[in-house]
């Protein structure tokens, strides 16, 4: 899952950033308003972490201008924990959902899925493909009952295609997704890791549509 976070304070943005990234998620960081809002525009990104004090162009303005251009990512806000007015501002503004600072990392993270989940209304308990289980909120993987250890972008790659099972996803669509702009992704990243995930759950997990892209059938 691929995340714009968009937060000048560089502690918490780094926190957020690392964090967000070991955890399995492609974090594209921005410090400024104005880039933060065009970014949105340039890569395919499944949420938004936005911070309302932001240089340039505030949240706000950023969030306002977005649903304005019927940009429908879910946006979770971060705000000051006393500063009730700009939440209440920011929820009426079309933020999905907020969060007081200080806040946990793994209460970012939850709140993230959670938004994603109900966007895309099908991010399922437990995902069944073949002899492949996959659970979505535990990242948890096993091959005919025994579980399998993935790396990060292996796993971020099976549940892309799982959760689009029967969709053929255009590999630059797939890199899109798995890495940030700051990434240095060799040309043949996508498919390395179709082969290990072959690998490790089957040869016929995962389908080549030449020319085109990948696709799990089930």
């Amino acid at each position: 899952m691929r995340i714009l976070l968009a937060e000048d304070d560089r502690l918490i943005g780094d926190g957020l950033n690392i964090g967000l990234s070991k955890l399995g998620f492609s974090v594209d960081w921005f410090q400024d308003g104005e880039e933060a809002f065009e970014a949105l525009f340039q890569a395919p990104y499944d949420a938004v972490v936005l911070d309302l004090g932001l240089p340039g162009k505030d949240g706000l303005s950023i969030l306002k201008e977005w649903r304005l251009q019927k940009r429908k990512e879910p946006v979770l806000i971060l705000t000051a924990r006393g500063d009730v007015d700009q939440r209440v501002i920011g929820l009426d503004s079309g933020a999905d959902d907020y969060l007081a600072k200080p806040f946990a990392l793994t209460e970012v993270a939850a709140r993230i899925k959670a938004l994603i989940r109900r966007y895309n209304d099908k991010m399922e308990p437990v995902v069944k493909i073949k002899n492949i289980t996959y659970y979505p909120e535990t990242k948890k993987v096993e091959s005919s009952g025994k579980e399998v250890v993935l790396s990060p972008k292996e796993l971020q790659l099976l549940e892309l295609l799982m959760l689009n099972r029967n969709k053929v996803l255009q590999k630059s669509v797939i890199e899109e997704k798995l890495y940030a702009w700051d990434n240095d992704v060799s040309s043949n990243a996508v498919e390395v890791h179709v082969h290990h995930l072959r690998k490790k759950l089957g040869k016929d997990i995962i389908k080549t549509i030449n020319k085109i892209g990948y696709m799990v059938e089930g």
